[in-house]
């Protein structure tokens, strides 16, 4: 298909950067340009849709799988098979689209890179199209450099070697404010997709690959269909087979677990598998049934690992449906950063994620995430040992799981509470997350964990539920409610702890106290936020 003139009414309202011309192409900008005509109606009425589906959960405090494609879950299909570079997935790194870490991650040894513009990136402009000139940069091999600081060289390995690239874009929510087109931002997803696809599609099929996404925040499967006409519309543009895009789709939302079958049945022919992403589903656990009563109140997060009976009932409903329907099933996050300093810290969590991974392999899964290069070898050993030499273990059909719709809402299982010690984590991490955010950084390591945006909405999130819910809290020997007063007053010590922690010259430079108020205002506000980074957005700067 030609490629119609980039429209007069195209805005690009940010200061240059350097060698933006080679990614904001006449071209390209003109195939953003067209999908943001032909979807972006599509993708408002959707977020509307999401607005009803909530009013409906506050009404009656329930999900259910849906009747009306019933059809669709008792039929006989399965979806296209996996192209071979995706075929094998048993371990997957993910982080953002930084010189180094594209270098990092291509080399760690993991079959697979996500490649994130999405929660580990925050939406700078400069981390929006850098980020596509450094994937530009790593296909044609021409990536290489020296850090000046360190004066470490960074430098790729053999193709062979390299890891596969997902590229996961930001969710439906979020708008490009730097982009314009007939007088309106584009939505970042579009964006993010559009620049990587039109550049990339071709050199990736070239380099015996192709254009792989991750899909995030995916609430229904009218959203997954709105991605596959997108794929048919830029697949025909661009002119690569229908067929060539493959995308994995992160069940990371509480509807969307409703919707695994009908999720993958709408992009069967670019379907590759489905993600368990444990702290977005958490969060939104608790935004679609925050006004459901005491049964809903989640506790720490720690607390809710993946053993829990409700995460169980999640995973392996994802599994079984994954495997019924040809799909891979990657399992979750590893976020452990390993200490320089502190071996036997190292050696106790080494041993939470060789037990977590061990788990998932053991549950049928054909892959997980790590979050650092140092993981990669415990979680490959622990697939290693269940795949051997096969690529994956689709054919284990996991026919024993029956899951019943209240057990994936069944929170009030779990034998845990709410602890004063969890909302002084929420506030610490918290604050310390957005104050990274809101200086253009999306993974930050907190406390040896690895955090993206996902840690600060349960964080958020959890603060909201409990004052909201009147939460009781054991602290001293003595009852303490988790009130707003109290929120504020745990912010307002833990802002003076970092003071004291970082000196004053440090605190005065970052952005401490803007990121305090942002994380009360979206913690104590009657009208919950969406998602944090709607209201953090207006605030970043760049």
């Amino acid at each position: 298909m030609s490629a119609p003139a980039p429209s007069p009414l195209a805005i690009v309202d940010a200061e240059p950067l350097p060698r933006q011309e080679e990614v904001l192409t006449d071209a390209a900008l003109a195939f953003v340009a067209e999908l943001h005509r032909n979807f972006t109606a599509r993708r408002d009425e959707l977020l509307t849709r999401r607005r009803d589906r909530r009013a409906e959960i506050a009404r009656t405090s329930t999900l259910d799988f849906r009747p009306e494609t019933a059809e669709i879950r008792a039929g006989d299909w399965k979806v296209a098979p996996a192209p071979a570079a995706l075929n094998d997935r048993r371990v997957e790194i993910t982080g953002p689209t930084d010189r180094k870490m594209t270098i990092n991650a291509l080399n760690s040894g993991a079959k697979v890179w996500l490649a994130d513009f999405e929660d580990a990136s925050a939406p700078t402009w400069e981390n929006v199209v850098l980020g596509q000139l450094n994937l530009i940069d790593a296909y044609e091999r021409r990536i290489d450099f020296t850090d000046a600081k360190s004066g470490k060289s960074y430098a790729l390995k053999d193709a062979g070697q390299l890891a596969t690239v997902v590229m996961r874009p930001r969710g439906w929510h979020l708008e490009e404010r730097h982009l314009q087109f007939d007088g309106r931002p584009v939505p970042g997803a579009l964006v993010d997709f559009g620049l990587y696809f039109f550049h990339n599609a071709q050199r990736l099929i070239d380099l015996g690959k192709g254009p792989y996404f991750y899909l995030p925040k995916t609430e229904s499967y009218l959203e997954a269909r709105l991605w596959n006409d997108i794929f048919v519309f830029a697949q025909d543009y661009v002119g690569v087979p229908q067929g060539t895009v493959r995308a994995t789709v992160l069940i990371e939302t509480i509807t969307a677990a409703y919707e695994m079958e009908e999720i993958l049945f709408e992009l069967k022919d670019h379907a590759a598998g489905l993600n368990a992403g444990r702290w977005d589903y958490l969060f939104s656990i608790v935004k679609n049934f925050r006004d459901g009563g005491e049964k809903f109140v989640l506790p720490d997060r720690n607390a809710v690992t993946m053993t829990a009976p409700f995460m169980r009932a999640y995973t392996e409903l994802l599994v079984r449906t994954c495997h019924k329907r040809g799909a891979h099933a990657i399992g979750g996050m590893a976020a452990f950063i390993p200490s320089r300093r502190d071996a036997e810290v190292n050696k106790v969590a080494f041993e939470k994620v060789k037990a977590d991974k061990d788990r998932e392999a053991g549950d049928g899964f054909d892959g997980s995430w790590v979050a650092h290069p140092d993981l990669v070898p415990i979680a490959m050993a622990s697939f290693d040992a269940v795949l051997g030499d096969r690529p994956n273990q689709k054919d284990r059909l996991r026919e024993d799981v029956s899951v019943a719709p209240g057990d994936l809402i069944a929170i009030d299982s779990l034998d845990a509470k709410p602890t004063y010690e969890g909302l002084v984590s929420a506030v610490q991490v918290g604050i310390r997350y957005i104050e990274a955010w809101l200086r253009g950084l999306g993974a930050v390591a907190i406390f040896n964990l690895m955090e993206d945006a996902a840690t600060a909405e349960i964080s958020r999130s959890q603060i909201w539920q409990w004052i909201n819910a009147g939460v009781v809290f054991e602290h001293d020997g003595k009852p303490l409610r988790a009130t707003a007063d109290l929120a504020r007053k745990v912010a307002e010590e833990e802002l003076a702890a970092i003071r004291a922690e970082i000196g004053e010259e440090a605190f005065a430079a970052g952005k401490w106290q803007q990121a305090h108020d942002l994380l009360l205002k979206v913690s104590l506000d009657a009208d919950y936020a969406d998602f944090l980074t709607l209201p953090a957005y207006e605030q970043l700067v760049g």
